[in-house]
């Protein structure tokens, strides 16, 4: 058995995540990436402990952040949406900003993903980034449902909690 074997061995049997959908225009029966988010996370084997909208707002994203990581019921924060380069869209900014370790090959991965699978060159325009904020692992992707599949199904699902095995590790 390899290292990787043994350390999503070693990981949690599960990991309570909360979703954040950036927009400024969502509503909880319009937000598709939101609910594709839950929805493939718990069959998953994931606990969804809460969904939340937010407005693409630099303060109101890091506030929600803040909120989230301060809960010690809430292990992983995914985010969607707000990733883009338009003049509103701040959420990699937001994350960024609070990101005590960031985990550069998720976006790398995520954007070679994109390229590959579906949507060529225009994978440069996605921003996609993942690190922790103390014990809590934050994931944040564009907010359409390709993105949101994509990124779920093939990257966070499969290494959640080897990610959070490596973050429970006493020093």
């Amino acid at each position: 058995m390899n290292s990787v074997e043994q350390h999503r061995r070693e990981a949690p049997s599960s990991v309570n995540c909360f979703i954040v959908t950036v927009s400024d225009t969502r509503t909880p029966e319009t937000d598709k990436g939101g609910q594709l988010a839950e929805t493939l996370l718990v069959e998953a084997g994931y606990t969804v402990a809460g969904r939340e909208i937010v407005k693409d707002d630099y303060d109101e994203i890091r506030e929600l952040l803040y909120k989230c990581t301060a809960d010690d019921q809430i292990e992983a924060v995914v985010l969607t949406g707000g990733t883009g380069i338009s003049p509103r869209d701040c959420t990699y900014e937001a994350v960024e900003s609070l990101l005590d370790k960031e985990l550069p090959g998720f976006g790398e991965i995520f954007r070679y993903l994109s390229y590959a699978e579906d949507i060529g060159t225009a994978a440069i325009l996605s921003r996609a980034i993942a690190g922790t904020i103390g014990r809590t692992a934050v994931f944040s992707v564009p907010g359409s449902v390709g993105a949101v599949k994509l990124a779920v199904t093939r990257l966070i699902a499969p290494e959640l909690k080897h990610v959070m095995r490596e973050l429970y590790k006493a020093n």
